[in-house]
């Protein structure tokens, strides 16, 4: 018997694959989504893919559509960015905030009122340890997250109510090869170069050292299984004590040792 029906967004790699294995294994009957279903290189057994492109609204309602009632959705699918502040051109931050969080937000939007009339049900959002602790050189990426971290913890008391847990799962360095996909953007005799590219070749170095993906989905099942799912989830990069520290430090003070972490001052 089938645990239930699970929609895993960006199932073709990474996070999600790991997620979407997961699930299978525990007896749920799985959607993995690809911008691409029939070009997915490593599919995963007993997952069957629908086509999703998070940048279209179309898109969007065609994969809710395929999927049909589903009792957990994990929103993991986004794109990695990084570049100076003044420099990252505005349609590519439309595009991202239009895959990161919008996309989420809509798609999630259209399975929760069945999850609601069923009185049961999980969205967990897939985010990023820098939401907690912001990177320089990374403020768009970080913005994305942390909007939806924001929405997963605003909307969650409205659906608690209905036996729906809404809950962010933030990983903190993970080793999935997301470096080499990172859209960057630096100009030409960029003022920022120099500090950039010792962020960059830190960033680059503590994801080749990071946690699994597999651990990772680890814990997007503990929020899924647990009855009642706490509002953060953090996995990776020491998180248990980087957070503990985060509460006693002065905000200055957290921002420096990310900045250190990273080679910066």
């Amino acid at each position: 018997m089938s645990a239930g029906t699970a929609l895993v967004t960006g199932a073709s790699s990474g996070i999600g694959a790991a997620v979407a294995a997961a699930l299978v294994r525990r007896g749920y009957t799985v959607y993995g989504t690809s911008r691409d279903p029939e070009k997915v290189n490593d599919p995963v057994e007993g997952v069957t893919y629908l086509a999703l492109d998070l940048s279209d609204d179309a898109s969007i309602e065609a994969c809710a559509a395929a999927a049909g009632p589903v009792d957990v959705l994990v929103n993991n699918a986004g794109e990695s960015q990084s570049g100076p502040f003044e420099e990252l051109p505005m349609d590519a931050l439309r595009r991202l905030f239009q895959i990161n969080v919008l996309g989420a937000v809509r798609l999630s939007q259209l399975v929760l009122p069945g999850m609601r009339e069923r009185r049961r049900g999980r969205v967990v959002m897939v985010g990023s340890m820098l939401a907690s602790f912001p990177l320089a050189y990374r403020s768009s990426y970080v913005a994305s997250k942390a909007a939806v971290k924001g929405f997963a913890h605003a909307a969650r008391r409205e659906y608690a109510g209905y036996g729906v847990g809404i809950t962010t799962v933030e990983p903190g360095s993970i080793a999935t090869g997301i470096s080499e996909r990172r859209t960057q953007y630096v100009a030409e005799g960029s003022p920022f170069r120099a500090a950039y590219d010792t962020m960059l070749a830190a960033l680059n170095a503590n994801e080749a050292r990071g946690i699994t993906a597999a651990k990772v989905a680890a814990t997007v099942l503990a929020a899924i299984e647990a009855p009642r799912p706490r509002p953060l989830y953090a996995v990776g990069s020491n998180a248990p004590l980087v957070f503990a520290l985060r509460r006693v430090l002065t905000r200055g003070a957290v921002e420096r040792m990310v900045a250190r972490r990273h080679g910066l001052r």
